[in-house]
């Protein structure tokens, strides 16, 4: 009786193959996964692109007004505020109207679009490398540096965060001169700073304790083995494989410090009243809004839609990044 089974001469041969040797097996990278994953996600890319918009028109700002509005942004226009000093709504020369004062609400929301970002971006680049560093430090050496950085971060944590804030705002805001000799002046950078200062506990915790695990993995025992020092291990071996949730709480934490800038320029503690910002614009309207509703809702729809697009865009990211938090 002849056997059916292939013989092992004849698969050395090759004159046999096993089923399906034919189909070409193509592996593919981390990132042609996220690509793969993310473009899927249209809300996501949808978010992203209006993003790009937005910081188009922030760059652009300066030009639409000179070239398109003519208009600058603290250029006052009396003659269109009628005789009781309400202003003029949206017409063909101001698309927004004009606030209490005669300036152009388009333009200053233009303007108040770039100090966001600036502030937003500034701030949260600063709290994600103070994040990083100190998460990656307790995370991998452990013992009383792990508990002095702990305790730092509940410290911080256990602040009443507007009020300390508030205050912080308050007392660097009352001279020229600022506070700490000098060091914090009032102005952009100080919002900068107050923002970064109390930012940076989640991402260090996060990181920490991401650290934690990745410190006990086979490839950081062979850089240890092999004498390489404990700087070249952490931002060597480990701090690429944390390059996922850094990317992701960034586009996540943005939207939150657009927020703080605007809570502090909406209770007058900001950034200067010749910067134009949306909280400001939002609280100078709170008084006149039911005969003037531009003036607040002009500024309150580009806060809303650009909090929500870094939203929704971080939303995105993490999906693509991490598929085992995917819906």
């Amino acid at each position: 009786m002849a056997t059916t089974e292939p013989t092992i001469a004849a698969l050395e041969e090759g004159s046999l193959a096993p089923a399906g040797a034919g189909v070409a097996v193509e592996g593919r990278t981390p990132s042609q996964l996220f690509w793969l994953r993310f473009r899927q996600d249209r809300v996501a890319q949808g978010a992203g692109i209006f993003i790009i918009l937005l910081i188009v028109l922030a760059l652009a700002a300066p030009l639409i007004a000179d070239r398109i509005s003519h208009h600058q942004p603290n250029q006052i226009f009396l003659d269109h505020l009628d005789e009781t000093g309400l202003p003029e709504g949206p017409t063909g020369q101001f698309w927004f109207g004009v606030d209490e004062s005669g300036r152009d609400v388009f333009v200053r929301a233009l303007y108040g679009l770039r100090t966001s970002l600036i502030i937003a971006v500034f701030a949260t680049s600063i709290a994600m490398v103070i994040g990083v560093v100190l998460g990656v430090m307790a995370g991998y050496f452990g013992g009383w540096v792990d508990t002095v950085i702990s305790r730092s971060i509940d410290v911080v944590l256990s602040l009443p965060l507007l009020l300390f804030a508030i205050g912080l705002a308050a007392a660097c805001s009352v001279s020229l001169e600022g506070c700490l000799g000098g060091t914090i002046k009032p102005g952009l950078g100080l919002v900068i700073f107050i923002i970064a200062a109390f930012s940076w506990t989640y991402i260090a915790r996060i990181i920490r304790g991401l650290v934690l695990s990745i410190r006990e993995r086979e490839f950081v025992e062979a850089s240890r083995s092999l004498g390489a020092s404990s700087m070249r291990i952490m931002f060597r071996d480990v701090l690429p494989n944390l390059w996922a949730p850094i990317i992701i709480y960034s586009t996540l934490i943005v939207p939150q410090n657009i927020l703080f800038e605007a809570y502090l320029s909406f209770l007058g503690l900001g950034v200067p009243q010749t910067v134009p910002s949306w909280g400001r614009m939002i609280s100078d309207a709170t008084d006149v809004y039911t005969f003037a509703w531009w003036l607040m809702l002009f500024p309150g729809l580009f806060l809303f839609a650009t909090t929500l697009a870094f939203n929704l865009l971080g939303d995105g990211l993490r999906d693509a990044l991490d598929p085992r938090t995917g819906r």
